[in-house]
């Protein structure tokens, strides 16, 4: 089942953690979102393996957008 992580907040993608293929668990770091200065770890909601990876880094994301799915 594949699980699609959305950014929480608008901003730019300031790193990305993880890469397609890696095991990860709850909570783990996915990517890092910078927004008005800070910048704010967007976590995988479940364990499971990456799939995908929507974004890249420097990239403009809007809060919503899917950044990441994961299969469960």
């Amino acid at each position: 089942m594949a699980i699609e992580v959305e950014a929480q907040v608008t901003g730019s993608v300031w790193k990305i953690e993880t890469s397609v293929g890696a095991r990860v668990s709850e909570e783990d770091v996915l990517l890092v979102v910078e927004s008005m200065k800070m910048e704010i770890p967007v976590e995988a909601p479940s364990a499971g393996t990456v799939l995908e990876i929507r974004v890249a880094e420097g990239q403009p994301i809007e809060e919503g957008d899917i950044v990441v799915v994961l299969e469960g």
